[in-house]
């Protein structure tokens, strides 16, 4: 409890200091269907804590600051080190060059170069930047080495009294704006300095508040300590919430964390992918993905512990664009969760289009991956985006129609798009490139009055791509060549509910199958 204590009268302290590197982020009330009660002031309401809108786009600038303005007059005449892939190191920079004193941060040489670009433009000529490594424990321990030997202050990330406590400071906003007292905040844990500093503060002025720390499952370095008693070092990490991917929680985080966090909740990288969703249609900000793992924690708790007046954190913006992709293709769409199933038919005419008329039924497919690799069964890969009963009403529909099928969202060709195809199977074949209207049933009109009796599907490779119009790359193989001919001859380059189909050269089609 004395530890407790301290971070409450660091945290008084910290409050003198940080606004001299940044201004207060707003607290705004975010809607979203199905979690706040319209018409009721103080019930059913999320609040979230912008700190993406900060001078870094990120909360790390608050803790970085008020350590390094402890700094004593021999301290900083030596450049402070610092370790970071990201904000720490954003933060760091920005404070050396408010304070005057110089900075070397060291940094993964496998650090984007936008990243890097961020710190200099922060740091202009008080930072230096040092690429070690592949890993970031790599340019830890080079950063650590230099301390060592140089006397230079290294300023840790999160294991740090001084750094919890200047990120404690979001915290004293929040209980400043007057919007509470919240029932619950959720808030995202890496090595536990934001969570345990800004838990604390919450607990001080709202005793009965419970704190759910909300960890990605491949990277709980907080609830494995807890458990254990102790930090301990995770085997492995998984890096897409890269914020707050830290191997092993702080010790000084843990003793606070152990005491101010209630409860855990880990998410899925799915799970956050749908949270920077919703980020983005309610309040058209992006966020990174550890800055969306709180809204994520709210939404899977929510299923089990009633919503009233909640408060997340949304820590960061610094998304590395090339993440986008990968985000979008794991968020669900329209609120549905993305299930991808892969089902057994008959290699035969009509199989296909049977499946999509009395399986599927008007289900939102988002992703449809085949390649002819046997000459009597099929096995296509649907992607779905579908509700809890939709999945279970599927499932009994599969069931009833005498379909083997199997979960497969974790396979290789749906991570990585790997549609096979034997090109000694198929039979005097076309292939077409389909532009067509994305709306429920395009898809699967154009196929029943175009396909549908001509010939028989030997390739599908379509993706949900959140454009008006959707791209599809589709197989056909006919009796004859004479059929083949005769099906070009009459087929519309566009018509309803497509806007092309443009038959593939054999060039083109020998290129594609061999």
């Amino acid at each position: 409890m004395d530890l407790l204590r301290q971070l409450r009268q660091e945290t008084l302290f910290a409050r003198q200091r940080v606004y001299r590197a940044g201004e207060p982020t707003p607290l705004e009330l975010i809607e979203l269907d199905g979690l706040v009660r319209q018409g009721s002031p103080r019930g059913g309401q999320v609040w979230v804590k912008r700190e993406d809108l900060s001078a870094i786009k990120a909360y790390k600038w608050r803790g970085a600051y008020n350590r390094m303005a402890l700094l004593t007059k021999e301290e900083s005449e030596k450049p402070v080190l610092a370790a970071s892939a990201g904000n720490h190191a954003q933060g760091v920079a920005l404070s050396a060059r408010i304070l005057g004193i110089r900075a070397k941060v060291y940094m993964p040489v496998t650090t984007p170069a936008v990243k890097r670009a961020a710190v200099l433009r922060h740091g202009g000529d008080a930072v230096e930047i040092v690429l070690e490594g592949d890993s970031y424990d790599d340019a830890l321990a080079a950063a650590l080495a230099e301390a060592k030997a140089t006397g230079g202050v290294y300023i840790h990330a999160y294991d740090d009294l001084h750094v919890m406590a200047g990120q404690a400071t979001l915290a004293d906003e929040v209980v400043m704006s007057g919007e509470g007292p919240f029932d619950v905040a959720y808030l995202q844990i890496g090595g536990g300095g934001m969570a345990g500093g800004v838990a604390n503060w919450l607990k001080t002025f709202y005793p009965d508040i419970r704190i759910v720390g909300v960890e990605s499952a491949g990277q709980a370095s907080m609830k494995t300590a807890v458990a254990a008693g102790k930090p301990v070092r995770l085997d492995s990490l998984d890096l897409f919430c890269d914020g707050t991917a830290v191997r092993k929680a702080g010790e000084t985080p843990f003793a606070i964390c152990k005491e101010v966090i209630d409860d855990f909740v880990t998410v899925s990288n799915e799970e956050v992918s749908d949270a920077i969703r919703l980020y983005w249609e309610h309040h058209r900000c992006l966020q990174e993905p550890s800055g969306a793992m709180g809204l994520a924690g709210l939404i899977k708790d929510r299923q089990t512990n009633p919503l009233h007046r909640a408060l997340v954190v949304a820590t960061g913006a610094n998304l590395d664009f090339g993440q986008l992709a990968r985000i979008a293709d794991a968020a669900g769409i329209g609120g549905g969760q993305r299930r991808h199933l892969r089902i057994e038919i008959p290699e035969r005419p009509g199989a296909m289009l049977a499946l999509l008329e009395t399986g599927l039924g008007s289900l939102n497919i988002i992703d449809f991956q085949y390649g002819k690799t046997h000459a009597d069964e099929a096995w296509p890969v649907f992607g779905l985006s579908c509700s809890e009963p939709e999945h279970a009403a599927l499932v009994e529909r599969l069931k009833a129609g005498g379909y083997t099928f199997t979960e497969v969202d974790d396979s290789v060709e749906v991570r990585y798009r790997a549609i096979a195809c034997e090109a000694r199977l198929l039979t005097h074949p076309l292939f077409l490139e389909l532009e067509f209207y994305e709306r429920p049933g395009a898809l699967h009109a154009f196929l029943e009055n175009t396909i549908k009796g001509s010939a028989n599907f030997c390739y599908f490779n379509y993706r949900y791509s959140g454009e008006r119009v959707g791209h599809a790359l589709i197989g056909l193989e006919f009796d004859s060549a004479d059929k083949r001919a005769a099906f070009v001859k009459a087929l519309p380059t566009s018509g309803q509910g497509f806007r092309q189909c443009r038959p593939l050269s054999n060039g083109e089609m020998q290129r594609l199958v061999g």
